[in-house]
């Protein structure tokens, strides 16, 4: 179960990757959110930015022609949330002083505890390191955090985020400092 690859995203693979989005969602974020929170998330802070298809930072995982997983970075200021999500922002960084961002990782739940969200966070800071980002952020789900912190974000303070209908939600914000290129093998 473990054999699968990475790919960037295609425009096509969005339909999937909508359902995909709300799969995991409401098969891995139960223990840490109420079903209304969850139904709330999906398609606004929980959904997927056809802005990172476009850049080509985003990407899926997929295992005997199907797609298991996705996630990715960005070079804009948008720190979470799906097309539909209120005050997005679209203007570039500086990578010599402001930290790339990871955005919508989601494995579905058959695939999770396999090695997918590893790869993906391994191709995304690769990547924006060869961006020249120095450090990178995120604002990570409850179930998130454990994957996270396994590769040495750190961020412990829950923040409170309104979802649409004023149904509120915690998410964790986390950063990390990337090595330089000098001292990656």
């Amino acid at each position: 179960m473990n054999s699968f690859s990475l790919r960037a995203a295609m425009l096509s693979d969005v339909p999937v990757l909508v359902d995909l989005i709300a799969t995991s969602a409401r098969g891995l974020s139960a223990d840490d959110y109420t079903a209304e929170q969850i139904e709330a998330a999906i398609g606004t802070a929980w959904g997927l930015d056809t802005q990172l298809v476009q850049d080509g930072t985003y990407f899926v995982v997929e295992a005997s022609g199907e797609i298991v997983g996705c996630g990715g970075w960005s070079r804009r200021r948008t720190l979470f949330g799906g097309d539909a999500q209120q005050g997005r922002d679209s203007d570039l960084l500086d990578p010599s002083h402001q930290p790339a961002k990871l955005r919508a990782f989601f494995t579905r739940p058959d695939w999770a505890r396999h090695g997918v969200g590893r790869a993906l966070v391994q191709r995304c800071e690769s990547e924006a390191q060869a961006a020249g980002f120095l450090s990178v952020e995120l604002l990570a789900t409850l179930p998130g955090t454990r994957l996270y912190r396994a590769h040495g974000y750190v961020g412990e303070m829950k923040v409170e985020y309104m979802l649409p209908e004023g149904l509120p939600i915690h998410f964790v914000p986390m950063h990390k400092t990337l090595p330089l290129a000098s001292s990656v093998a």
